[in-house]
């Protein structure tokens, strides 16, 4: 997903789609209500949060951003305020020009009254630990950021990132390698279960293939891409995870938003 840094006051206009009286017009509080994390987590929930055109292609010309609208910058906002920690990996960061999540006042407001810290921090995840230094997540940002890397690349990332950052080991059986399902318990471990993983391909395709992603916010775009781009997950292995549908939702430029967890 692209990083959308400012709110952008919009008039957007949100109906819920499907039979009987659920269906209608969507405000703040209820959109809220519709993607609010499980309760009482005893281990990391995470959620994927992907953009698609109609024919497939997850980004426009390197990035996400050119197949956005508002409406799918209001839910990204929504999405962030509601998750403990937002996971990206470092290719993302560098490629969508990352900066720490930003909070309203408002949003501050509602993130304490769930528990939660301010404004959550971003966790990049890179096998190698190598960063730029001036990667804006790491020097624009009001929390400093997670770097949850491999055994064998940690000490090395550490002192390159300073005190801008901290680096948390996350091996299982190859040091050089990142556990997805290691990482997860260094997070929840912090109390960070509420997860939004924003992506790339890589990481999003990382979870699914060790049956770690537990639902998927999807927004489909009503534009074509065409040629060679990306999808929203690839990786090597191929599996098979059966989602159902939570709640479809659309807007007045002809976006969708769906939801989608996990069966089993």
């Amino acid at each position: 997903m692209s990083d959308p840094s400012a709110d952008d006051p919009d008039g957007t206009q949100f109906t819920l789609l499907g039979p009987g009286s659920a269906a209608g017009p969507v405000d703040d509080d209820r959109l809220h209500d519709l993607y609010a994390y499980p309760a009482g987590l005893a281990r990391c929930w995470v959620r994927g949060n992907a953009i698609t055109s109609l024919d497939g292609g997850a980004a426009t010309d390197g990035t996400s951003g050119g197949l956005g609208g508002a409406g799918d910058r209001r839910l990204f906002r929504v999405l962030r305020e509601l998750a403990d920690v937002i996971v990206v990996g470092a290719g993302t960061a560098r490629a969508e020009n990352y900066s720490g999540a930003q909070m309203t006042v408002t949003q501050r407001g509602n993130r304490q009254r769930r528990g939660q810290q301010e404004v959550p921090p971003i966790a990049l995840v890179t096998r190698s630990g190598r960063l730029d230094h001036d990667l804006p997540v790491l020097t624009r940002t009001e929390v400093p950021p997670l770097v949850l890397t491999s055994e064998s690349a940690a000490a090395d990332a550490q002192a390159f990132v300073g005190g801008a950052a901290e680096v948390i080991a996350c091996s299982a059986q190859d040091p050089a390698q990142v556990d997805p399902a290691t990482a997860l318990a260094v997070l929840a471990d912090r109390g960070l279960r509420r997860v939004l993983c924003e992506g790339g391909p890589t990481l999003t395709g990382t979870f699914v293939e060790h049956g770690l992603l537990d639902e998927l916010c999807l927004t489909t775009a009503p534009m074509l891409v065409g040629g060679a781009a990306p999808r929203i997950a690839t990786g090597h292995g191929h599996v098979l995870t059966k989602l159902a549908r939570r709640h479809l939702i659309s807007d007045d430029e002809g976006y969708l938003y769906g939801r989608y967890v996990r069966v089993g």
